[in-house]
């Protein structure tokens, strides 16, 4: 047989051995049956002796050196593709809603950068079968070390924002379990200089760097700076219109108009809005003793408004009450939302004057989504709305509305229990009834407010830039009269 000697190179770190012919490689083998085969494609005997120095030339060890551990090799492989592909399928959980749905464009660039990253550590997987198998593309190390660096990163930043409120969430049972897991990779790449083979290395570590630095300073803008540098600014207004006397009854007919008109640059949801129209009365004193009520009158309503020198015992009732545009509902930039009313006013009523009012409790769209279920109104008083339910004579009755909001960036919502917006609306005899709350739980029927409910409502507040505005008109009675006496 006229061919030139086989050669068998030492077996490298994970104990594969390359096999030449002629000074040209022809295969690797891990065990001797796999160099078998080799010989075999080659054009030898299936029983040629791999002792006979005249065709095969051992280096580095003899027939018997195969030090290849193939269940620990395999083991390797299995664990380094489950922690990329895991972490990867986190990154594109955590990523796409923001590449998809984030109302600014940082948000979606840092979606996008999640995204991109989940997908650099799917290549990462696919390179750990070649790095950990026969080595066929040179720069495997460096993908899988890529991978696993950024791994490291984003589940450490992961990390790093549930630690601040340790809050539960099925989400920690996944970047937790990976950040670990990514601290053992690593070691073990770094153990195995995995990144021999990357042609300019110094290039490869800035470029690492920098996206970094990149994805966090998108992630700061997007979270923290961009959602507090502009003030949500939204007008109200509230105007009385020419009253008319109806022709056949004596009845005054009073126009009522109510405009809300977001006039920043943010849009905003409504979390809860309501306007009432009150008639006002009061006993004239007209000995100047009125103002010696004052402390009864703040005990009382905390509305030093009503307290004047020559009026006591000021009362208000409810003429109209209800809601303006909807929870859920909200305002563009530059979109105004209008409505006009018509009351009946009997022109014997013994108001003093007429008073009006338009509430709205904002939350900023740029940093947080309700979902549509929120404006679904749930009425206490139904029995066949059993979830909200509440019998009349346990509660007061109200209208709720209550939904999920998510933040606008899905790494807080990752790293934080559900939260949830809810809305009361409801009636007295003097006022319209407006409650509004953002909290980590979905409470179903009137809220037991405590200091705890209230730290948190304030603290979720804040976090969602929640806010009331409220305008107000009044008229006096007198004016009606006089107006359709003309």
């Amino acid at each position: 047989m006229n061919k030139p000697k086989v050669v068998v190179e030492p077996p490298d770190s994970r104990g594969l051995r390359e096999l030449s012919m002629g000074g040209k490689p022809v295969g690797t083998a891990w065990s001797l049956q796999g160099l078998r085969k080799v010989l075999t494609r080659l054009g030898y005997p299936e029983d040629l002796d791999v002792e006979d120095r005249s065709s095969i030339f051992w280096l580095g060890g003899d027939s018997g050196t195969w030090p290849d551990r193939t269940w620990r090799r395999r083991s390797t492989i299995a664990l380094m593709m489950a922690g990329l592909l895991g972490s990867m399928a986190l990154l594109v959980v955590v990523g796409i809603p923001d590449a998809i749905g984030a109302l600014t464009f940082a948000g979606r660039v840092t979606g996008f950068l999640f995204a991109f990253a989940g997908l650099a550590q799917g290549l990462a997987a696919l390179a750990a079968l070649d790095y950990w198998g026969k080595r066929q593309l040179k720069l495997s190390g460096a993908v899988i070390l890529l991978g696993v660096f950024i791994a490291l990163a984003t589940n450490g930043l992961l990390l790093f924002m549930w630690l601040q409120e340790r809050e539960y969430t099925p989400y920690v049972l996944t970047y937790l379990p990976l950040w670990c897991w990514s601290l053992w990779a690593l070691q073990l790449l770094v153990r195995e200089k995995a990144w021999r083979g990357i042609p300019h290395p110094k290039q490869f570590a800035a470029g690492v760097t920098a996206t970094t630095l990149l994805a966090a300073a998108n992630l700061a803008y997007s979270a923290l700076y961009q959602p507090t540098s502009a003030p949500v600014l939204v007008d109200l207004n509230v105007k009385f219109g020419t009253p008319q006397l109806d022709a056949e009854r004596p009845i005054i007919h009073l126009p009522v108009s109510f405009r809300a008109r977001n006039s920043g640059q943010i849009p905003a949801y409504i979390t809860n809005d309501g306007y009432g129209i009150y008639g006002v009365s009061a006993k004239h004193a007209s000995d100047g003793s009125g103002l010696l009520e004052w402390r009864k009158m703040m005990d009382a309503t905390s509305d030093g408004s009503k307290v004047g020198r020559y009026v006591k015992s000021p009362t208000r009732e409810t003429i109209s009450a209800a809601r303006f545009y909807g929870p859920g509902n909200w305002l563009e930039p530059g979109e105004q939302y209008i409505q006009e009313r018509v009351i009946q006013v009997p022109k014997s009523a013994k108001y003093d004057a007429l008073e009006a009012d338009l509430t709205l409790t904002l939350m900023r769209k740029d940093r947080g989504r309700i979902d549509e279920e929120f404006a679904i109104p749930h009425y206490s008083w139904r029995r066949s709305d059993r979830q909200f339910y509440c019998p009349p004579i346990e509660c007061v009755d109200h209208i709720i509305n209550r939904g999920r909001v998510l933040h606008n960036n899905n790494i807080i919502n990752v790293t934080r229990r559900p939260r949830y917006v809810i809305s009361y609306f409801g009636w007295t005899g003097s006022n319209a009834d407006l409650q509004s709350y953002v909290l980590s739980y979905a409470p179903r029927d009137a809220i037991n407010f405590s200091e705890e409910v209230a730290e948190e409502d304030e603290r979720e507040r804040k976090r969602y830039g929640v806010a009331e505005a409220k305008a107000m008109a009044a008229v006096p009675f007198a004016q009606l009269l006089r107006a359709n006496e003309k």
